[in-house]
């Protein structure tokens, strides 16, 4: 039995009789994966006090995002050559055995290793995850799929730092880790008893071809991205060493990022080439602006405004309401409006967002302007991200489907964690009343800059998509 073509009645919905199962299961994988994000970031310092680890804090997060690349290069070159079940089944099983070391965990040491295997398991699944919607669903459906996965990630900041506070006080933090893992398997079973009577192996020809590419090489850039990754984000560390120290420190371990990326992004990525290689681009860059800059927000309305850290949360949830919504919207008529208008809209909605943070910051406007403003971004995400999967895959072959989509999700957390740290060390470096409007000016920059790449997204000739 092969994948299902675009054809007949079962092609209509991602939740129709033929799909259901594996539109559940997978959304629940990407779900769980959210879910165990936010609630790690909200039990943390409890765990930090418990085990003395206050050394290792940074490491526990910015180790697992430098594992998330490995984890995705390796799937990406396994998805190309076999059956994608295969490094989604090693990706899920990392995944589950990093969250029971964790769980079990007796000392803060340990739990850090917990979580480097968490990041090898989630970087396999968002890259495996995308290759089984392209080899599944038929192509009409995907942007409705990637606005469910979309809406998958956002549900979790409703009540996912709330749940994990709730159980780390009734039954203790070492519940957050556990709860997930046995949701996860029952989610991974629920994905793979549908698919294993589907043939999702490339054809025999696309197969030699990725093994006949060093993947070795791969691999080893892969490393050489986390290692970049996870110095930029330890940068401002070195502050106590020496004050210009952090500068330094940041800018080798971008160069080191970047020229490791390369060999793992398509060509032409950082000319912002039409194409693929400007989906990657744009990815990266609004990752940078919306993430690096947003955990600044709260710290705003609570440092300057005195807001109670409960209330402080408000922008963040509007923006997540409006980035549900508009991942429906993409969903529903992105084919319509087309790649470029989408891009066009987006990075408006991130520049609209950035500009108001910035004006709100460096001329202490009613905190409302913040909020509100910051709704836009919400929304512009919500068009675009879902937008950017659906044109990766577009762009792919199954010879290059996990090369693809590995290169968008190692970008996109390029983009998120490069930005991240140097606006931590700009922020740190100037005094708060500047630190506030230098960072959100900074995420205004990358805003505009979005519309080069998207404005660039759509090959010549592709009309129909414009």
């Amino acid at each position: 039995m092969t994948a299902p073509e675009a054809t007949g009645e079962h092609s209509a919905s991602i939740w129709s009789p033929r799909f259901l199962w594996v539109t559940l299961g997978s959304t629940a994988l990407v779900f769980l994966a959210a879910i165990e994000s936010l609630a790690v970031t909200t039990v943390m310092p409890v765990i930090s006090t418990e085990l003395n680890g206050a050394a290792l804090y940074a490491a526990a997060f910015s180790g697992t995002l430098a594992t998330s690349v490995i984890g995705m290069v390796a799937a990406g070159v396994l998805s190309d050559r076999m059956n994608p079940l295969v490094p989604l089944t090693a990706s899920v099983v990392l995944f589950v055995a990093g969250l029971l070391v964790a769980g079990f965990a007796p000392s803060m040491l340990v739990l850090v290793i917990g979580r480097l295997l968490q990041g090898f398991g989630v970087g396999g699944q968002v890259v495996t995850l995308y290759v089984v919607v392209a080899r599944v669903y038929p192509s009409l459906l995907h942007g409705r799929l990637f606005a469910v996965f979309a809406a998958a990630w956002i549900v979790p900041s409703f009540v996912g730092p709330f749940a994990a506070g709730l159980v780390a006080q009734s039954v203790g933090w070492r519940w957050v880790f556990l709860g997930v893992a046995g949701l996860t398997a029952a989610a991974y079973v629920a994905v793979v008893i549908p698919l294993r009577g589907l043939d999702l192996h490339p054809s025999a020809e696309d197969a030699a071809a990725a093994r006949a590419a060093s993947a070795g090489g791969r691999l080893w850039c892969a490393v050489g991205v986390a290692a970049g990754a996870l110095g930029l984000t330890l940068a401002g560390e070195t502050r106590d060493v020496a004050p210009w120290l952090p500068a330094v420190v940041a800018a080798v371990a971008l160069a080191v990022v970047l020229l490791t990326a390369l060999p793992l992004l398509p060509r032409g990525t950082l000319r912002a080439r039409r194409g693929l290689p400007s989906v990657v681009l744009m990815r990266a860059v609004i990752a940078g602006a919306l993430f690096g800059s947003e955990v600044y927000i709260p710290y705003l309305l609570v440092d300057v405004y005195g807001f109670d850290p409960a209330w402080a949360g408000l922008a963040l949830t509007a923006s997540a309401i409006t980035w549900w919504a508009a991942s429906e919207v993409q969903g529903r008529v992105g084919e319509r409006l087309g790649s470029t208008r989408i891009a066009v809209y987006g990075s408006t909605g991130l520049a609209v967002a950035t500009a108001a943070a910035t004006a709100t910051a460096l001329w202490h406007l009613p905190p409302a302007v913040l909020i509100t403003g910051w709704a836009f971004a919400g929304a512009g995400m919500g068009l675009m991200y879902p937008r950017l999967s659906v044109l990766t895959l577009r762009y792919s072959t199954p010879q290059n489907q996990g090369f693809n989509s590995s290169a968008l999700s190692i970008f996109d957390a390029v983009g998120s964690s490069s930005a991240t740290a140097i606006m931590g060390i700009l922020f740190t470096a100037l005094p708060a009343v500047v630190g506030f409007p230098a960072v959100f000016a900074l995420a205004l920059a990358l805003a505009l800059f979005a519309f080069v790449p998207g404005l660039r997204l759509v090959t010549e000739g592709a009309v129909a998509d414009r």
